[in-house]
This record gives C-alpha cells, structure tokens and sequence, in this order.
C-alpha cells in the first residue's frame, strides 16, 4: 500500500497518525509544520512534518482491518514505533452526542484479521497504557466531552441492529468502530505503541442518522490538535 521498499525510512516518523478517511489526512497535514506528502500509491496518503518540534507522519490506513493491518505493518517496516488511529465510531449508548470523543481502553472483535494472524485462539487487544492516559489528557483538556471505555471492531459497516446494540453496550461497550483492535492487536505481537480517539459520527442506541466528513471538520480540528499533543508527549525508545 505504501511501497515500503521505495520509501527511505526518514520519510516514516517513528510517531504516526492513521485516519481511514483520506480528507482527513490532509486536514491533519495542515496542523503539521512544513509537510510534505511522501505516498500517495493507490490513494494511501501519507504526510510527514513536524508538530511541537517532533516528527510526525499523518497516514490514511483505509476502511477495515485487512487494509489496515498492511499500512501498519508497513509503517512499522518504516521505522514507526507509534500509531495512534483518529477514526469514527458509532456510540452505544443514549446520551451520547455527535462530535464527542471516545478513547477505547480495549476492542473486542470476531474472527477477522486477527484471526489470519492468531488463529487458535482469542487475545484481548489494549492500547498502550502510556498512549490511553495521555489521550485522555489531551483531550480533556481540548474542550471535547470525552467516553473513557472498550470499544467492539466490526468487519461489517451495514451489520449493526437493535439486538447487536444491546448485545454489546449490555457488556459494557460504549461504541463500534472497524479498525482498533486490529491496531491494538499488532501493536502487541510486534511490539509498537498504539492508541486511539474516535469522534462520534451516529448514535445508534437513538438511531440517529450519521453525519458526514464535512459535519465532522470542526470537532477534526480540536481533535486533531489533542492527538498530535498526545502524539508527541508518549517517549519513544
């Protein structure tokens, strides 16, 4: 996806921002001092520059676990040792308002990418503690009303229904998204850090439609800005 055997390691900063929306990549790279795009194969941007005096690459992992799964296996070739996902997800319980954040502790899945990589038996993929507690900071202090929680990674986009909903937010689930335990999951067979922030774009305990890309912007901006802070804080060996 990114042609790791074409890209010079310096062009990968060790800290990563991965969004599966495109759009919000180059939103992203405007936060950055002096960017410039170093991939773009099969419309996988990538974005290096520097935020606060640190090296960061702002990064598109696509839709899903096995697409994202090859960016971050990819970027880690690269020298990463950092990603943390700025995604979507839909909230699970009432209450809970467009534009808000949710920062998983932990996502659940079934069967999936995961499974080609474990596939005899099931592992409990977590953020790394540092990136989680420095998250919950950042955007506490952004202004951003912010869910603390486990969060379920569907394969599925269009599979969810009242009896998923209830299944899951009555084991204590706060929200669904695609993306994070594939992440959370690799970052500890291979020994990266991750962590991630969702912004909810749809609560499906209300059934309230889900907002677009560009409804989304302005919370991007506040949100962006925390994890890129975050993203600069976490030490690095």
């Amino acid at each position: 996806m990114i042609q790791p055997q074409h890209l010079k390691t310096r062009e990968i900063a060790k800290r990563v921002v991965a969004a599966g929306d495109p759009a919000r990549v180059v939103q992203l790279s405007k936060m950055l001092e002096k960017p410039r795009l170093v991939n773009e194969n099969r419309g996988f941007i990538a974005y290096t520059g520097k935020y606060e005096g640190e090296d960061v690459t702002v990064i598109c992992h696509g839709v899903g676990g096995p697409s994202s799964a090859i960016v971050f296996e990819e970027t880690v070739m690269l020298g990463a040792r950092l990603i943390i996902r700025l995604g979507s997800c839909g909230a699970f319980l009432k209450g809970m308002q467009i534009g808000e954040a949710v920062i998983p502790t932990a996502a659940s899945y079934i069967g999936g990418t995961l499974q080609q990589y474990i596939p005899d038996t099931y592992i409990t993929p977590v953020p790394s503690y540092d990136v989680l507690t420095t998250l919950v900071d950042e955007f506490r202090r952004s202004g951003l009303k912010t869910y603390v929680g486990p969060v379920f990674s569907s394969d599925a986009f269009y599979a969810e229904d009242p009896n998923f909903v209830a299944k899951w937010s009555g084991l204590g689930y706060i929200a669904v998204e695609m993306e994070c335990a594939t992440l959370f999951g690799l970052g500890m067979l291979r020994k990266f850090k991750t962590g991630s922030a969702l912004l909810i774009s749809d609560n499906l305990a209300e059934m309230t439609p889900m907002v677009d890309a560009e409804q989304l912007k302005t919370y991007v901006e506040k949100a962006g800005r925390a994890t890129l802070s975050a993203a600069v804080k976490i030490p690095l060996e």
